[in-house]
């Protein structure tokens, strides 16, 4: 095994290994085969991976050049203080409305949500209002033909009935010229 750890491979091993400890589970096998045909390319062992995680562990590599800081203005007394002082309770108010403006926009996002919800909720509630209008309608003219119907069947039965007593019936004699 090589004695100067390469930064750029040891900072892949490490991603590589945030992601086998990943929640996801199709991340981290992913990520725990790329590990192994990363180690069967380089020829690393598992006892050899072990002593590069023992050695870094007391000596780990030093850490990347941080930028140069930028140079501060000097100070011209109190005016620069009083500024600053200003400049910072400017940055605590802005963060302060932030905060409401988060906590708004929260309270809104859970209002438009209940209100999504009972739109769902209505709606569902006039798909079923309308089918069962619809079945309503559809049995109304039924009702109504079936009514008809037994109606015209009882003016014929009764006419029927009038007719056969009628013609049945023998001639009444006229007795209204000896009442008189």
């Amino acid at each position: 095994m090589r004695e100067q750890i390469d930064p750029k491979e040891l900072k892949t091993l490490s991603d590589i290994l945030a992601l086998v400890l990943d929640d996801q589970p199709g991340q981290a096998a992913s990520a725990l085969d790329r590990a192994r045909a990363r180690a069967r390319a380089n020829g690393v062992t598992a006892g050899a991976l072990k002593n590069l995680f023992v050695a870094i562990a007391p000596n780990p590599p030093p850490p990347a050049k941080p930028a140069t800081p930028r140079p501060r203005a000097p100070r011209a007394g109190s005016a620069a203080a009083i500024e600053m002082q200003a400049a910072r309770t400017k940055i605590s108010q802005l963060h302060a409305e932030k905060s409401q403006l988060d906590l708004d926009l929260r309270g809104a996002s859970a209002r438009i949500e209940a209100l999504r919800s009972e739109l769902h909720l209505t709606r569902q509630a006039r798909a079923e209002a309308q089918s069962a209008l619809a079945a309503t309608q559809t049995l109304a003219p039924k009702k109504v033909m079936l009514l008809l119907t037994a109606l015209c069947g009882l003016l014929i039965g009764v006419a029927g009935t009038s007719a056969v007593m009628l013609a049945t019936r023998p001639p009444v004699a006229d007795t209204t010229s000896t009442l008189q």
